[in-house]
């Protein structure tokens, strides 16, 4: 009997270790289980598909002289380098006038603009011209060489010397001075220059007091000319105490039909200039450089008047709620002041 027990022991132990021995060889596993050399594993990685390169556009742009030309240097140089991604022709114009036409017709499809003035012309050429970027907000400043104005209400009675009629200073000046009860056209003289440099030479030359409006930088400019001028009133400020909505001075626009076939190396621009916008105001003194190196203004004053010129870059939606915010109150005071009419959606590129 033991020795039966002892048989059926170790037979049991036979087929317990050959049971162990029947494990999965890898080498030997299903074919199905086994991806083929042709079929990519479903773990692979797949390459994203390559964005298409934009090609290069000969674009002329336009910018006045003053904060628009500031933000703008370091696309400048860029250009001047070679490294820009289109080919850019820059030309620094005095006031808008002188670049209105070119503007309409297409030969300057790309401009910085008074933000008014870019919806006059987007009625006078039934939508012709497109408004793609805010690139100022407040500038502008009441100076004198006394101290009779400590408030818009002391404007009352005087002259005022002034520079953009028919443009964004006028119009902001008016609404203020109306604002206050002043009646633009009975209660003050509005002696309009057609550039800066005319009152900084009206102010250094006259022994009476001059009271001025005036946009950086040359704000800063007569100040470091003349130890009598004093800034008396920040408009931005009062524009502020009156409105939720910013002063828009300068806008960037470009001819619609130009636009629309160059619409990829156009936005290409714009993220070019947003980031020439950033630099001029995070790199003070090398954008002071540039700006003196392209005979804007000299290095000196254009480290000093940075800080105050309130260079922006908004575009889509941000500047479409804010150049719209601003044409209306324009609007709701003089309607001519814009063209006539609120733009319609197809006036703000908002791609």
């Amino acid at each position: 009997m033991k020795k039966l027990s002892t048989i059926l022991l170790l037979s049991m132990l036979v087929l317990l270790l050959s049971g162990c021995g029947k494990k999965n060889d890898p080498a030997k596993a299903p074919e199905a289980n086994t991806p083929s050399a042709t079929t990519p594993s479903a773990s692979a990685p797949t390459e994203a598909p390559t964005k298409a390169p934009v090609s290069p556009v000969k674009m002329n742009i336009a910018v006045l002289k003053g904060p628009t030309a500031i933000g703008m240097v370091k696309l400048m140089s860029d250009a001047e380098a070679g490294s820009a991604a289109n080919e850019y022709t820059f030309a620094v114009a005095g006031t808008a006038d002188e670049i209105t036409a070119s503007i309409i017709k297409g030969d300057i499809p790309v401009a910085a603009v008074p933000c008014n003035l870019a919806s006059t012309l987007y009625n006078k050429t039934n939508g012709g011209i497109t408004v793609c970027a805010v690139n100022t907000l407040g500038v502008l400043y009441i100076v004198d060489t006394g101290d009779s104005v400590q408030s818009i209400n002391d404007l009352k009675g005087k002259t005022i010397y002034a520079t953009g009629a028919g443009t964004t200073p006028e119009y902001t000046l008016r609404y203020l001075l109306t604002s206050a009860g002043i009646d633009p056209d009975k209660d003050v003289t509005i002696t309009f220059l057609s550039e800066a440099s005319e009152v900084a030479a009206r102010i250094a030359a006259s022994d009476e007091e001059i009271i001025a409006m005036l946009p950086q930088p040359y704000v800063t400019t007569v100040q470091m000319n003349q130890d009598k001028v004093r800034v008396a009133l920040d408009v931005t400020a009062e524009w502020d105490k009156c409105n939720a909505s910013p002063i828009v001075t300068g806008v960037i626009v470009a001819n619609t039909a130009w636009l629309k076939e160059n619409t990829a190396a156009f936005k290409v621009f714009l993220e070019e200039y947003e980031a020439s916008t950033a630099y001029a105001t995070s790199n003070i003194d090398d954008t002071a450089a540039l700006v003196e190196q392209f005979g804007i203004f000299k290095a000196a004053v254009a480290k000093k008047a940075i800080p105050q010129c309130n260079i922006v870059c908004y575009t889509g939606d941000r500047m479409k709620t804010a150049v719209s915010a601003y044409l209306k109150i324009l609007y709701d005071a003089k309607p001519a002041s814009i063209g006539g009419a609120m733009p319609a959606d197809n006036f703000y590129f908002t791609e």
